[in-house]
């Protein structure tokens, strides 16, 4: 067994003792006395030392101990999983372990500590500029991870919703600006005041306040929308009077940045203007009823009024140019107008068949017109192709009104009429006038041909001047041919004449007819 080397040493020190107390000559007793002595003072250092080293194996467990009770606490708070010991570790290692651990996890606790601090400041901020309820956590235990991410959550959505209202703020207050401008209109109560004249960051963005930003621009607007309104009214009736009056373009040039301008100062300009031409129409009576017939013939052409409709207002008639007839003239030319406004897309919808129906006329009277083939600048064709093509659509347009007129008259409970007749009806009119007129210049037509025929039999075949183009080969006329002795008549004067020959007829056949000498002699 191999020896402790402190023990071997320790008696070689005690046999060089004996050795130097023999050298030296101390007696035996007094030898034993100074033996016991180094027993006792290594003995004493000894048990000092190992009560040292004792004390320190109980700071050490009193060390873990602690930190195992500090971590134990923080891994309550912190809602964590407790630190899992390493097995076979000595104490001086499990006591570093948990020093670290207990260091790492007052780490976290800080870091929370300081997030939710930092959270509660933003939240506190928000809820003093939005008017809101501060998040609900209890500020002196340590957040939970959980707890954290929703606090953070909802402070980043606080965040959002004070600059959306921010934008919707700034946006409400340009546009509140805009219309108290327009209206010439002063703050009046304490909340305008604010909102037109108190820093943007200092206004109160609670969800009242944006309802009352809300209502009272809505206020503005529909106050700037009646005096939009009555000015448009103002100009309407001005632009009348203008026209009735025959007001100069100078004059109305001056007016021209009221009749565009919706100021309250141009209000009254124009309510000024309004008054005053009033007084200029009592004095200029006649004229002025005179244009407001002027306006009700047009509105009767563009609704389509039937003379007989048009002779059912009888003060158009009269002369007796009052106060009374100009207010009869002013109440029809509004009848009219509503009627033409609330009928547009009907009565547009007929003028536009209208104007077809005339084009498809004139075109169809051209097509009928020999002289049309002298054109050589290819209208020609452009012409006829439009023709076809208004015939087509013109029963299609017809169709479409029909089932808007249908909805109409269901609608109404009365018949939509064009010109006093239902338009179905005129527009039959129409095409049987235009087809007994076609009718008749056939039967016209036919007539002078066989007129032309029974002079040409009476008289003979008139030679006509040829045109200066001729096609190849043609015959030149005024000379006959000779076919066996006998003397030809061109082509094309025989088939007027004959009715359709396709070979050259010898003037013998006509000598040869029955009766035609006997006409020649008569």
């Amino acid at each position: 067994v191999r020896k402790n080397p402190s023990v071997a040493y320790l008696n070689r020190a005690l046999v060089r003792l004996q050795d130097i107390w023999e050298e030296i000559g101390i007696p035996e007793e007094q030898r034993l006395q100074r033996t016991n002595d180094v027993h006792k003072h290594i003995k004493g250092l000894l048990d000092l030392m190992i009560a040292e080293e004792e004390e320190l194996k109980k700071r050490v467990l009193k060390s873990i101990e602690s930190c195992r009770k500090e971590l134990s606490i923080l891994y309550s708070e912190l809602q964590m999983a407790p630190f899992e010991e390493e097995d076979g570790c000595s104490m001086l290692q499990m006591e570093k372990n948990c020093r670290t651990h207990l260091e790492v996890m007052k780490e976290h606790k800080k870091q929370r500590m300081e997030e939710l601090k930092g959270l509660v400041v933003k939240d506190r901020e928000l809820c003093d500029v939005m008017c809101t309820t501060p998040f609900c956590i209890n500020q002196d235990s340590v957040p939970s991870l959980t707890q954290l991410e929703s606090y953070r959550a909802y402070v980043d959505d606080l965040t959002k919703e004070k600059e959306h209202r921010r934008k919707e703020f700034v946006s409400i207050k340009k546009e509140i600006i805009v219309c108290m401008d327009d209206l010439e209109q002063q703050p009046e109560t304490s909340f305008e005041t604010d909102v037109i004249c108190e820093d943007e960051e200092a206004f109160c963005l609670s969800n009242d306040n944006i309802a009352a930003l809300k209502l009272l621009l809505g206020q503005l607007q529909n106050r700037k929308a009646e005096n939009e309104l009555l000015c448009s009214g103002y100009r309407t009736k001005i632009q009348e009077l203008w026209e009735r009056l025959q007001i100069p373009q100078e004059d109305r040039e001056i007016f021209s940045e009221h009749m565009i301008n919706t100021k309250k100062r141009n209000m009254e300009a124009l309510q000024a203007e309004v008054q005053r031409l009033e007084v200029l129409k009592m004095q200029s009576m006649q004229s002025v009823i005179e244009a407001i017939r002027a306006e009700i013939a047009l509105l009767w052409n563009k609704c389509f009024y039937s003379p007989e409709q048009q002779q059912a207002f009888a003060p158009f008639h009269d002369d007796d140019f009052t106060e009374e007839l100009l207010n009869l003239h002013e109440a029809k030319i509004t009848t009219l107008k509503k009627c033409y406004e609330d009928h547009k897309d009907l009565f547009e919808g007929v003028t536009k068949w209208q104007d077809n129906w005339t084009l498809y006329l004139e075109l169809d009277k051209k097509a009928n017109d020999p002289s049309r083939f002298n054109n050589r600048g290819g209208n020609l064709l452009k012409e006829e192709k439009q023709r076809t093509d208004l015939q087509k659509s013109l029963p299609k347009l017809e169709k479409s009104l029909k089932a808007q007129i249908d909805v109409w008259e269901q609608e109404h409970g009365k018949d939509f009429l064009v010109n006093g007749q239902k338009f179905l009806d005129y527009v039959q009119q129409q095409w049987d006038q235009h087809h007994n007129e076609k009718e008749k210049e056939k039967l016209e037509r036919q007539m002078k041909k066989t007129k032309q025929m029974q002079e040409e039999m009476l008289y003979g075949t008139m030679v006509k001047t040829p045109s200066k183009r001729r096609i190849g080969g043609t015959p030149t006329p005024g000379k006959m041919k000779k076919v066996n002795g006998l003397r030809l008549v061109p082509f094309r004067f025989q088939r007027a004449a004959l009715g359709g020959f396709e070979q050259p007829v010898p003037l013998s056949y006509f000598s040869n007819k029955p009766g035609l000498s006997q006409l020649r002699s008569a």
